[in-house]
Formats: C-alpha cells, structure tokens, sequence
C-alpha cells in the first residue's frame, strides 16, 4: 500500500475527512464545551496533544504490538497520555481545567484518538502519523473555536471573554463586546443551540463542496480534449 502524500493527509485533516463536520466523531465534547471560543480553544489543544502523541507512539510501537492485543495497548497509550495532558492542565491552567471538567479525562473515549490510532497510526511512519495526529486535532480545534465563537456572539455578545484562563493577565485584553447592553440569546448557549450551529456549519461546508465540485466539472467540460489519432 502507497503511503499518503503529505498534503492529503493534511487536506483530509483540516477539510476533507474533518472529524466534527465530515466523520461526526467526538460530538459529546464538541456539543457540550463550546459555550465559549476559549473553552472549545482549550479542549482543542488537549485533543490536538493527544492525538499527535499518541499517534506518535502507536506508529513506534506498531511491529512490535502483537494483533490482538492491539486495541488495548492502544487505549493503555492513549490513556497514559490524557493523564499527563489532565494533570499538566490542572497545574497550569487550573480555572479552565474547572471549567471544562470531565470532558479532558473523556478524551480517552473520544473515537477521533482511537480511530487515528487503528486506521492509520498503525500502518504509517512515524512522521505521516504525527502529521495526521496534528492535522485531524487542528481540524478538530478548528470547529470548536468557531462553533463556540458562535454561540458566545450570539449567547452574549462577546468573543474570546475569559481568555486570561489560558493566557494570563495579558488575555484580558482580547476580550471583544459588540453590545455592551446585549441581553444575550439564551438559546444559543444551551445543548439546542449547540445542534443549530453544528448544522449550520455542516450546511456551510456542503456548499462549499458543492461549488467547488461545479466549478471543477465546468473547467472539465471546458478543457479541450486530445484529438483521437
């Protein structure tokens, strides 16, 4: 089997085989975090960790992992390194490791991490591993950051509120107010908002497909072909 290139396997992570638009894995985290662009940032990012280490070490580790115990020394991996990422997040970014709770020790479960671990971690290098690994989580982030952005718009006027959880006193600065007597939208920060705004993002990215599939197959149409000898 041809190893993929890499620019497929960063176009499959960021766009084509997106896990939260396309493959739809990890909704549980995704719905329920992103009442905030700096909660779906910081979930984000533990995922992103996860799944470039453990994609790492189930790529060196993959001839040496007998068949069928591979499922279970994958998630022992897998495991071991939302440990660290948990604890290391409790002990730097305390507050936002309150605020997002449970759902880091749920990464584990998260099917991205063990997806990328069994399908393709363990039939590539090393270094195509780490690059799907960083390329599904960014991917991944991607969709949290702009799903929560979108419910804090609309939930409550703001962007980026709290961000000093992550980057100190300096993010108190990044925070951006539309209204300064905005109301809020109760709806968008509660789990029904969370479905709207998936689906609309989801609708957004069809169009897209579906323009980018009609312009290539005009320009086809429109390419003269070889005259037959």
């Amino acid at each position: 089997m041809n190893a993929p290139a890499y620019s497929e396997i960063i176009r499959d992570g960021l766009w084509k085989n997106n896990s939260g638009l396309v493959q739809l894995l990890g909704l549980c985290p995704l719905l329920a975090v992103t009442t905030t662009a700096i909660n779906g940032l910081g979930l984000g990012l533990a995922t992103t960790l996860t799944l470039l280490t453990s994609n790492v070490i189930v790529s060196l580790i993959r001839t040496l992992v007998r068949p069928e115990v591979r499922i279970p020394v994958f998630v022992l991996v897998i495991a071991s390194t939302v440990t660290v990422i948990d604890l290391g997040m409790d002990a730097w970014f305390h507050d936002l490791h309150r605020i997002l709770g449970i759902f880091i020790p749920l990464i584990v479960t998260n099917c991205v991490i063990i997806g990328r671990a069994e399908s393709f971690a363990a039939r590539n290098s090393v270094d195509r591993a780490a690059l799907d690994g960083l390329a599904m989580g960014v991917g991944f982030t991607l969709v949290l950051v702009t799903l929560g952005g979108m419910r804090e718009l609309a939930g409550q006027g703001t962007l980026f509120s709290q961000a000093h959880l992550m980057f100190g006193e300096f993010g108190r600065d990044l925070t951006i107010t539309l209204l300064d007597d905005y109301r809020g939208f109760l709806l968008a920060i509660l789990p029904p908002g969370a479905f709207i705004g998936l689906g609309l993002l989801i609708a957004v990215m069809n169009v897209i497909n579906a323009r980018r599939a009609e312009r290539a197959a005009r320009v086809s149409v429109a390419v003269p072909r070889p005259a037959e000898a």
